[in-house]
């Protein structure tokens, strides 16, 4: 299914999106709640008259109204983090999204059902555009960092490992509360397991770089004197009560001398094995499954695990635009998470990154940015079918906006990965999606004029227009935002901080310190 459905995106034409469209078209069913009429979006002009946005719109007014918060403690919580995952995102993805099931951009994603939403500020306690290990630190721990510093407070700057070691200055998750709670955890992602976002559940450390002690070491850091961050997942006091581990980074846990089943060699230069290490204590404590393939996932028996490591990957995941089945899809960990964790009847906490969504940006390649979109709301669809509103919060938000935009005046309908319109100046079209800046810049050619991308924008890794030039393409600074659904979803509305987030969810699921619902109702 992932394969034929990475098939049809790359492959497909705005004439073969058209072609589909007319088939379907008397089966479909407007996602606003009317039938469309023969003609679909070339019709627009003649059904989309006064009466059909009015009922519509009251339709989307009743439902408005018939909001209720759901006021009990929240058992369970899932955290979706779309990293680098903009407002344009999101939109963009909507749309190619609608392309394939002729919705177009009256499209609607499974979080946009969510009942409350909030827009969410995103800069770092030094830069007013953050990096994931600062946004991380907010968004997870409820206190704002330095950039690059993760699980520390402002007393710790970049790279002062004495001052990383000061307990006193260290921040702790929501992940954390809900051990100390007596509930199980996990963590989910499609980039190294130790990488900055799901780092930020764990590990406490002045240099988010310092993934493993090769990575210290390189530096000229005493990687005896400050664990890297696969140590502190492994052997940290939070790390190592974290029942889910899925994602990649195998290297970082493996030694130099190790190959793993896929031919790669491992990368720690002090000869620890810290996935046999975590083998070991965990099977000492129940039912524990150490898996490095998608046809091992698949075959899990889930409902007699209790500890998971999945380690698919000896570096990032790959993306989706490359098909390797090797790698789950981020729906088929949520999935598989969520049944392990649901496990106990305690309740559980599970962090869910689509890391590669950021990845594709840092390039320019939104084609591959969408796709990685549409996985992760995937699996936001897929957990939200799994799970109960009345004793599940889930929310999804983003770390942080990327510099990508959504311009010109394209027609209704129009493919959102092509041409959008063309210059009033030197008369060459452009796509309708750009960025900032990136490895995407052009020069202009001999003739002084720049490059015309139609012949060249349907290549699945076409590096997208940027208008200054940069190796890797930098975050954006504007407010990103949530979508909540469950028991006290309602406290997500509004403007706040990012560091406002994990107070929240520790008053909706009585963990930790500060207000909490069961206090107040007690």
């Amino acid at each position: 299914m992932k394969a034929a459905l990475i098939f049809l995106i790359i492959f497909t034409t705005t004439a073969i999106y058209v072609e589909a469209r007319s088939a379907k078209e008397h089966e479909h069913h407007n996602v606003l709640g009317h039938d469309r009429p023969e003609g679909g979006i070339n019709n627009i002009r003649t059904y989309e008259d006064a009466s059909y946005w009015n009922s519509n719109m009251q339709k989307d007014l009743r439902d408005q109204l018939n909001k209720s918060p759901i006021i009990k403690q929240a058992k369970n919580i899932i955290f979706f983090l779309g990293d680098g995952t903009s407002i344009s995102t999101l939109t963009a993805a909507r749309i190619l999204k609608g392309q394939s099931t002729g919705n177009y951009e009256e499209e609607v994603m499974a979080y946009e059902n969510f009942p409350y939403s909030t827009l969410i500020k995103t800069y770092s306690l030094d830069k007013q555009v953050t990096d994931s290990a600062a946004s991380a630190t907010a968004y997870l721990t409820g206190v704002k960092g330095f950039q690059r510093t993760i699980g520390v407070d402002s007393n710790v700057p970049r790279y002062n490992c004495t001052q990383m070691l000061n307990p006193e200055y260290h921040s702790h998750s929501i992940l954390k509360n809900f051990q100390d709670a007596g509930r199980s955890t996990g963590v989910v992602t499609v980039t190294r397991v130790t990488h900055a976002s799901p780092a930020g559940n764990y590990a406490h450390t002045a240099n988010r770089d310092w993934e493993n002690d090769a990575d210290m070491n390189d530096e000229g850091y005493d990687s005896d004197a400050c664990d890297d961050v696969a140590e502190q997942l492994v052997l940290g006091d939070t790390g190592s009560k974290i029942k889910v581990i899925m994602g990649g980074g195998r290297e970082k846990f493996e030694p130099k001398d190790l190959v793993d089943p896929e031919g790669h060699h491992g990368d720690r230069d002090d000869g620890k094995n810290l996935i046999d290490t975590w083998r070991t204590e965990k099977e000492a404590l129940g039912n524990t499954e150490y898996i490095w393939h998608r046809d091992e996932l698949l075959n899990l028996d889930t409902s007699n695990t209790e500890y998971l490591m999945g380690l698919f990957d000896d570096d990032h995941m790959s993306w989706e635009i490359e098909g390797d089945e090797s790698n789950p899809s981020l729906a088929e960990m949520t999935k598989a998470a969520i049944e392990v964790l649901s496990n106990d009847d305690n309740g559980y906490y599970l962090f869910v990154e689509g890391g590669n969504i950021d990845r594709a940006h840092h390039q320019n390649e939104a084609h591959a940015a969408m796709l990685e979109a549409l996985a992760f709301e995937e699996a936001i669809a897929l957990a939200d079918s799994m799970t109960s509103v009345e004793d599940t919060l889930i929310i999804v938000t983003a770390d942080h906006s990327h510099s990508f935009v959504i311009n010109g005046y394209a027609d209704r309908g129009t493919d959102i990965l092509g041409i959008g319109d063309q210059s009033d100046i030197d008369g060459l079209p452009f796509t309708t999606l750009l960025y900032a800046n990136g490895p995407g810049y052009s020069k202009k050619n001999n003739n002084g004029q720049r490059p015309d991308p139609t012949p060249v924008y349907n290549n699945p890794h076409y590096k997208y227009d940027s208008a200054v030039p940069m190796d890797s393409a930098h975050h954006a600074g504007e407010d990103v935002i949530l979508y909540a659904r469950g028991p006290h979803a309602h406290l997500f509305t509004g403007i706040h901080e990012n560091a406002y987030i994990p107070h929240a969810l520790r008053y909706a699921a009585c963990v930790g310190d500060g207000l909490q619902f069961c206090d107040a109702n007690k």
